[in-house]
């Protein structure tokens, strides 16, 4: 018995011998880290808005006479240029209209003519004592009448013109024009509420984001205040389309909506964009990249470096001066890339560990090397 525990004591001697040498082997073998060294800049925060496309201008085209379509002159999906030809009416009825008009103003002016003879002959007869003034005075009278019903036919001649003018219907505005929405043979009527085409311009297009209540009062406030912050904002803003890619096109803010909607609490704000190969329709929608605020002096953290603890707040690892480990907590206000926006917790010149975090703790000592640019 006495020889068991005199063994056991002497195993137990050599362990606890065993693990203090480890010990201090691991001591004075320090665990290699990778680390980044942070820097301080300025940083653009963005605000990710839902947004749909609209026409930088839109017409319906209407006949503006009745009759029955006898051409129609462009070609589906097509461009047009203001001022193009696109449907032709029968003409034939305004022709004869024009006609009409044109002979109702000779009778006129031939009215005129015999009206002013004549009230030059009273006025003549009145010098010779010969007619009364009652006379003249009738003269005069069927002159300004004959007058009156010139302007008149004339009038009307200006309005068969203008009629026969409009049997060919021309674009009121360049852009791309859809579908045909009327065929040949079709009847018309004028100021008819189905358009015959419909011509948008997408060369230029708007787009319509929804700004929420928190922006809009960090927009006025911005405003309000004449900050230096919204004087170094980018005022381009970028949008991703509907396949996840990204326009590559820039836009500029235009103009916002004075008033929130009391029913969804946010304002529309109007972005113009160039669309020259007519990549974007209107209809679709998109995400608007608006840039809302200026963080100056932030630290943009590699995500492999942060971590979350039990309370789910973001923490991460660096290395002091004496290449020992320390946990600091940060305060993140989002991400720009693969990257963490740090406005508290992370500062110039600290060295972050990136790699090597499952073999060290807070306290540790480890051996940093830096991560090679990428």
């Amino acid at each position: 018995m006495l020889r068991t525990r005199a063994f056991l004591l002497t195993s137990l001697t050599v362990l606890l011998s065993g693990l203090t040498s480890l010990a201090a082997a691991q001591s004075s073998n320090p665990v290699p880290v990778t680390v980044v060294t942070l820097e301080a800049q300025d940083v653009t925060l963005f605000s990710e808005l839902p947004g749909r496309v609209a026409a930088l201008g839109v017409a319906e085209v209407r006949p503006q006479v009745s009759g029955i379509v006898v051409e129609r002159l462009f070609q589906e999906g097509g461009t047009v240029q203001e001022g193009d030809a696109m449907y032709r009416i029968d003409d034939d009825v305004y022709d004869a209209q024009v006609q009409q008009a044109t002979a109702s103003v000779a009778q006129a002016k031939a009215r005129l003519t015999a009206a002013e003879k004549e009230e030059q002959r009273v006025a003549e007869l009145l010098l010779r004592n010969v007619a009364s003034q009652q006379a003249v005075d009738s003269a005069v009278a069927e002159r300004d009448a004959a007058k009156a019903a010139l302007l008149v036919a004339q009038a009307q001649l200006q309005t068969a013109k203008i009629d026969l003018q409009h049997t060919t219907i021309r674009a009121p505005l360049s852009g791309r024009v859809g579908r045909a929405l009327a065929t040949q043979g079709a009847l018309v009527t004028a100021q008819q509420a189905e358009p015959l085409a419909v011509i948008r311009q997408i060369d230029r297009v708007y787009v319509d984001v929804a700004v929420s209540t928190q922006d809009v009062l960090r927009f006025n406030r911005a405003v309000a205040s004449q900050t230096a912050v919204l004087q170094t904002i980018d005022p381009t803003v970028t949008v991703s389309l509907a396949d996840g890619s990204t326009f590559d096109q820039t836009g500029t803010v235009l103009a916002a909506e004075p008033q929130v909607d009391p029913q969804t609490g946010v304002s529309v704000l109007r972005i113009e964009f160039p669309n020259p190969n007519q990549i974007v329709l209107p209809g679709m929608y998109v995400t608007a990249h608006l840039p809302v605020e200026v963080l100056r002096g932030a630290v943009l953290a590699p995500q492999q470096g942060v971590a979350r603890n039990r309370r789910g707040q973001p923490t991460a690892m660096v290395v002091d001066e004496n290449n020992t480990v320390a946990e600091r907590l940060l305060t993140v206000r989002g991400t720009e890339g693969n990257k963490w926006i740090v406005t508290d917790g992370l500062k110039a010149g600290d060295r972050l560990i990136v790699a090597g975090l499952q073999k060290i703790g807070v306290g540790a000592t480890v051996a940093p090397t830096e991560e090679p640019e990428s």
